[in-house]
C-alpha cells in the first residue's frame, strides 16, 4: 500500500462536541494509525462545517456574530480531539478563505457548464438536516425522522443541479464496485434512493439565509444567493489538497481518488449520491470508499438533547479521572461492529476496560517482566532465546488483524489481539513458570518468559492504534521498537531489551475500581 487518505465527515458547529462525534473521530484515529504503521504516506483530515441557517439562528439567539460563534466552538472541537490523541494532518474549516475561493469557482464551473441552472421550488425544509425532504421521507405525523421535527414549507427562486443527469452513473458505479458502500447493506438502501432521487438545490435565497459562501456574479434577476452546504461542506474533501478546476495542486493529485470517507448513516445519501454527482459534472473520479457507521446510544436510548442524555467526551475522562484516553478509545470502537450502532454505559465501559486492558493485557505484561526481575535479575539470556511455541499463533493474529482492517472490521480487529493475549495467558497458566524456577528448571523457565514477552512485543504494535499511550508504556518496559512496521513484525525480528530493572516495571493501565483509580466513582 503506497499511500492511505482517509477523512471524517466534517462536524457542524452549531454546539459543543458530544460522544458521538468522539466515536467518529476515534475511529478514524484508530484506522489511520493502523495504515500508518503499514505505509509511508498517510494523510488524514477532519474539520468543521460552519454555515447554514441553523449557525445563523443560533448566533442570533446568542447575540453574537457567526463568525465568533463558530470560532468559540471549533477551540472546543479541537480541544477534544487533542484529548482523544486523535492525530490529523489536516484541519479544515469551511470559513478558511481558501475552501470559499474554490468552492465559488466550483459553483461557477458548473453553472457555465450548464448542471446548474435556475428554478422556482416550493418544497418541505428541515433546518437540522439542512435539506428539502419529500413528504414520503416524513413520519406518519409529518416529522423529519431523524430530528422529530416539522419541516417548514420554504418557497424560493434558487439554483440547483442537475443530479439527474448522474443518476445511471451512480447506480452503475455502486453496483459494479461492492466495496464503495462499506457495509454492504448501506448500499442497497441508496440504489433504492436513487431510484426516486430529483435534482437538488445548491443554493439559497440570502433573503433567508445570509450565513454562507456567495454565489459569484449573481446577476440573472435571482435574489442574491448563497451556495448551499451541500456543495460548500462536501468540497471539503478536494479544497483541502488545493484542488482548483484549472490547476489541480500536487497534493490533490497525489491523494484523490484514493480516499476513505468516514461519515455516519445519517449522511449517506448526501456522500453516496449528491458527492458522486457533484464529482462526476467535474470531470473527477469518485471516492475509493464510503465507510458508513452507526449512533451511540447512550444506555441503549437514543442520545438526545430532549431527553438530556448528550455526552461530552471529556466529561467521561474527567469523572473517571483519566489522565490518557486510552481506555475510552478502546471501549468505543471495540463495543460495537462498525456499522451496527453502538452503546455507552458507565457499567459497561468499567466492565470492558478492566477485563481486557487492565485484568489481561496489563497483568500479563507486568506479572512476566516481574517474574523475570525475580528469577533472573531482570537479564534475558541468549539461552532463553530458542523457538517459540507460540510463533504459529501470532502468525494468524497478525494476519487477520491486517485482514480486519482492511475491510474496516476494526472490533474484529481488537478482539484478535485479545484473544492472543487470553491464549498467552493460558500458555503460562499451563506451563507455570513459577513452578519451574521452585524446582530449579531456570533455563526453561526463562525460555517461556521470553517466549511471552516477545508475543506481548508483538500486541503492543498491533494494540497502538487503539491505546498509543499504553502501547508505549508497553514498548518502554519491553525496550521495544514500537516504529516497526507491521510487514516486519515477526517474531524473529523481534528485539526485546538485555536487561530489565525492577523500577521500570509497572502497572500500564489501572483498574477502574482499584483503590488509585477511578477515585469519583466510588
Amino acid at each position: 500500500m503506497e499511500k492511505f487518505y482517509l477523512t471524517t465527515a466534517i462536524d457542524y458547529v452549531n454546539g459543543a462536541p458530544h460522544i458521538g462525534h468522539a466515536y467518529e473521530k476515534i475511529l478514524s484515529d484508530v484506522i489511520v494509525r493502523h495504515f500508518t504503521q503499514r505505509c509511508d504516506d498517510v494523510y488524514f483530515l477532519t474539520g468543521t462545517d460552519e454555515h447554514g441557517i441553523k449557525i445563523q439562528k443560533t448566533a442570533i439567539e446568542k447575540g453574537i456574530e457567526p463568525k465568533q460563534m463558530c470560532d468559540e466552538n471549533v477551540a472546543k472541537f479541537k480541544e477534544a480531539w487533542k484529548a482523544l490523541d486523535v492525530n490529523y494532518n489536516q484541519f479544515i474549516r469551511t470559513t478558511d478563505e481558501e475552501h470559499k475561493k474554490t468552492v465559488q469557482l466550483i459553483f461557477k464551473k458548473l453553472l457555465e457548464k450548464g448542471d446548474i441552472y435556475k428554478h422556482s421550488y416550493t418544497g418541505l425544509y428541515c433546518s437540522g438536516c439542512e435539506g428539502f425532504l419529500n413528504e414520503k421521507d416524513l413520519t406518519e405525523d409529518g416529522l423529519c425522522p431523524i430530528h422529530m421535527k416539522k419541516p417548514e414549507e420554504v418557497s424560493e427562486e434558487n439554483y440547483f443541479f442537475r443530479l439527474t443527469k448522474y443518476k445511471d452513473v451512480i447506480t452503475k458505479h455502486i453496483k459494479e464496485n461492492p466495496d464503495f458502500i462499506i457495509p454492504e447493506f448501506r448500499a442497497t438502501e441508496v440504489l433504492n434512493q436513487l431510484e426516486n432521487i430529483e435534482d437538488i438545490s445548491v443554493s439559497r435565497s440570502s433573503a433567508n439565509v445570509s450565513w454562507g459562501i456567495p454565489v459569484l456574479d449573481n446577476n440573472d434577476n435571482i435574489y442574491p444567493q448563497v451556495i448551499y452546504v451541500w456543495i460548500d461542506a462536501l468540497s471539503n474533501y478536494i479544497t483541502a489538497l488545493g484542488y482548483d478546476v484549472e490547476n489541480p495542486s500536487g497534493k490533490f493529485q497525489k491523494y484523490w481518488p484514493v480516499v476513505h470517507h468516514v461519515i455516519g448513516k445519517d449522511i449517506l445519501k448526501f456522500h453516496s449520491i449528491y458527492w458522486s454527482g457533484i464529482l462526476l459534472a467535474l470531470g473527477l473520479p469518485l471516492p475509493k470508499q464510503l465507510l458508513v457507521h452507526g449512533f451511540i446510544n447512550i444506555n441503549k436510548e437514543k442520545m438526545s438533547k430532549t431527553l438530556g442524555n448528550v455526552i461530552s467526551p471529556i466529561d467521561i475522562l474527567k469523572a473517571w479521572d483519566l489522565k490518557i484516553p486510552d481506555a475510552f478509545r478502546y471501549y468505543m470502537v471495540t463495543a460495537a461492529p462498525v456499522g451496527k450502532d453502538g452503546n455507552y454505559s458507565d457499567e459497561d465501559f468499567k466492565e470492558k476496560v478492566n477485563a481486557d486492558l487492565a485484568n489481561n493485557m496489563g497483568n500479563l505484561l507486568n506479572r512476566t517482566l516481574s517474574m523475570l526481575v525475580k528469577y533472573f535479575d531482570g537479564e534475558i539470556k541468549e539461552e532463553f532465546k530458542t523457538n517459540n511455541p507460540l510463533l504459529n499463533n501470532v502468525k494468524y493474529v497478525i494476519f487477520h488483524v491486517k485482514e480486519n482492517f482492511d475491510n474496516f472490521k476494526i472490533q474484529e480487529a481488537g478482539q484478535e489481539i485479545i484473544n492472543l493475549v487470553d491464549f498467552t495467558n493460558k500458555y503460562v497458566a499451563g506451563i507455570e513458570p513459577w513452578t519451574l524456577a521452585k524446582e530449579g528448571k531456570m533455563s526453561e523457565c526463562g525460555q517461556v518468559l521470553v517466549n511471552v514477552l516477545e508475543v506481548m512485543c508483538v500486541v503492543t504494535a498491533l494494540i497502538y492504534p487503539f491505546c498509543p499511550n499504553i502501547a508505549q508504556e508497553m514498548a518502554n518496559q519491553l525496550k521495544f521498537d514500537l516504529s516497526m512496521k507491521l510487514d516486519n513484525l515477526t517474531l524473529d525480528n523481534i528485539k526485546i531489551g538485555k536487561l530489565i530493572s525492577k523500577e521500570e516495571i509497572k502497572p500500564v493501565f489501572l483498574r477502574l475500581d482499584s483503590e488509585f483509580a477511578d477515585k469519583g466513582k466510588g
